[in-house]
This record gives structure tokens, C-alpha cells and sequence, in this order.
């Protein structure tokens, strides 16, 4: 007997869940357990919009007083910031994407292209840390004369554009990929600016030009070190990795240690994205199927415990050698 059971828990206005069950042939049972959570889409929509606007509007306005201020720093601020707002666009369609309902071919629906989101927008943010490194350094060898009072000016606008658009994305940095790297973005963003209203405060009470190529190497530093992580945890997931926040051995100890279970074999837990969990594990219970409020148990613990949203437990009552199934040793 197999038992599917979809339960889709959304964070957004609308929530439906519908259950069936069907027979089968074979001998050991499946149970499935289908609980979806898009925070993104409904939480972070006039973020994403109010933070892109106001990034953009920033970044021309940086631009144009890099250029005639003749700052390195400046346009590198500036180039980061352009690269920024096309994160925050792919990270908003991405999570516009997640939304829509799971069709035939994509059964689990679009939610994966939040992971692709992550990985582009760090892969991009590191491509233009290149770029902006390969000038300064180039500025080290001939430093030129930068109108430091403009460069301070400008900065201390960016340092309110980013932390207003880091502040909108603070809540959501904890539960997903995505808006956390919309948010390590803008916070980094904000303490760039900062550094460089100081530079330009520096180089004019100075005329030391070349701390401006010079700090354009820090931003460097410290932006692919905050993107480190983003493109680590973003890859890991788009290669069905299990999450960072999740400990699969603790997952497997604590479903051994459920009431008839003597093993869990072929466990395999991934992201569907970054706020959605899936899991599939074959528990051995010598005893026989222990009913479906049991299992449900199991599928109710393993959200709340574990935030694993969409859970598929076979239950067997010995160890059953599938070639199909043992496409690694739990």
C-alpha cells in the first residue's frame, strides 16, 4: 500500500492541501509529504523592486562623479554596484519564478532557479572583483590626481542607499539563499561606501592619491571574502547537496531512534531551493508498516525539527538491496 500525502504549507495568502492514496503490488509502502515555503516571492517583492530602484538610480549618479572626479574607488563602488543590481533583478525573477505551481515537467515547480540565481549572482560579483583589482592595480603604477571631497560625497550616499536596501532584506537573510545574498551584498555594499567617504576625506585633507587605488583593493578583498560562502553553499545546492543548516547524520540518528525503526538506509536530502527542503529514506521496521498516523508523525517532526519540507519515507521490514535505490550508502 503506498500513501501520498501533499501537504503545501505557504508563507504567502493562499495555502491548499489535498491527499490520495493508491495501492500497489509490491510489498513495503511509500509515503510522501509535500510542504513547500516561498518566503521570497510574497515577503520580499517590493524589497527586491524598492531596493533595485534605488540602487540604480545610485549607480549613475556614482558613475558620473567617478569619471569626474577621476576616482578609481569611486567608479569601482560604482561597478560593484551595477553588478549588484543585476543580482537583485536575477534574485527577484528567480523568487517571482518560485511562485508558479508545479507543472508535468517540472514536478517540483521552478523553485531551482533560486539556486541558479545564487550561483550567478556570486559567479558575477567575483567576476567584476577582477575587473575593478586589475585597474587599481594598474592606478598603483601611476596614480592620478582624484578630487577627494566629491569621492567622500558621493560614498555617503551610497552608505544610505545600502543600508536602507540592507535593512529590507534583513529578515529574510536567516531562511533563504537567495535574499540572504541580496542582503550580504547591500550590508557589504554599505560598509564599502563607508570606507571610501573616509579615503576621499583622507586624499583631500592629503593629496595622497594613491590611497585611492589602493582602497579599491580592499573593497576587492572584502567582497569576494563575504562572496566566499554565497558561492560555496550556492554550488553545494545546485549540485543536490545537502543544505548547510541541515546535519544529515543527526537526521539519521533521530530517525533511528523513532519507535520500530532497527535502520535507515538510502537517505538522501537536498534542496528543491533555497527554502525548500526535500528528503527520501528507507526506514527498516521489522515489525511492519506501523499505520499512517505514525508516519505522518514522522513527516511532522521532520518539518518542525528539521525544516525538511517534502519528505518520501519507504518503509521496509528488511533491508532490501534495489539497484535502483542504492545510488550511495547512507
Amino acid at each position: 500500500m503506498s500513501l501520498h500525502d501533499h501537504d503545501h504549507d505557504h508563507d504567502h495568502s493562499h495555502s491548499h492541501s489535498h491527499s490520495h492514496s493508491h495501492s500497489h503490488s509490491h510489498s513495503h509502502s511509500h509515503s510522501h509529504d509535500h510542504g513547500h515555503h516561498h518566503a521570497a516571492p510574497t515577503d520580499f517583492g517590493r524589497a527586491f523592486q524598492l531596493a533595485i530602484g534605488l540602487n540604480l538610480g545610485f549607480v549613475l549618479v556614482e558613475f558620473f562623479f567617478g569619471y569626474w572626479a577621476n576616482s578609481t574607488a569611486l567608479l569601482a563602488d560604482a561597478g560593484h554596484n551595477l553588478s549588484d543590481v543585476l543580482a537583485l533583478v536575477l534574485a527577484w525573477g528567480a523568487a517571482l519564478l518560485a511562485k508558479k505551481s508545479p507543472t508535468q515537467r517540472f514536478s517540483y515547480g521552478l523553485g531551482g532557479s533560486t539556486i541558479l540565481a545564487a550561483l550567478l549572482n556570486a559567479m558575477i560579483l567575483l567576476l567584476v572583483c577582477g575587473a575593478i583589482a586589475w585597474e587599481s592595480i594598474l592606478r598603483l603604477a601611476s596614480p592620478a590626481p582624484v578630487i577627494g571631497m566629491t569621492v567622500s560625497v558621493v560614498a555617503l550616499i551610497g552608505v544610505l542607499v545600502n543600508g536602507v536596501s540592507a535593512w529590507l532584506f534583513m529578515r529574510g537573510r536567516h531562511d533563504d539563499l537567495n535574499v540572504r545574498g541580496a542582503y550580504l551584498h547591500m550590508a557589504a555594499d554599505a560598509l564599502i561606501s563607508l570606507g571610501v567617504v573616509l579615503t576621499g576625506l583622507v586624499i583631500f585633507a592629503t593629496g595622497w592619491n594613491v590611497l585611492d587605488p589602493l582602497i579599491s583593493l580592499a573593497i576587492v578583498a572584502v567582497v569576494v571574502y563575504g562572496t566566499w560562502g554565497l558561492l560555496r553553499e550556492s554550488v553545494q545546492l545546485a549540485l543536490a547537496g545537502v543544505p548547510v543548516s541541515i546535519d544529515i547524520e543527526q537526521v539519521q540518528q533521530w530517525l533511528r531512534a523513532q519507535p520500530g525503526v532497527s535502520d535507515v538506509h538510502d537517505l538522501h536530502i537536498w534542496g528543491v531551493s533555497t527554502t525548500h527542503t526535500a528528503l527520501t529514506a528507507h526506514l527498516v521496521m521489522p515489525g511492519g508498516h506501523p499505520g499512517d498516523a505514525a508516519v505522518e508523525r514522522l513527516r511532522q517532526e521532520l518539518r518542525e525539527r528539521f525544516r525538511i519540507g517534502h519528505s518520501t519515507l519507504q518503509i521496509e521490514q528488511a533491508i532490501i538491496h534495489s539497484p535502483a535505490c542504492s545510488l550511495v550508502s547512507a
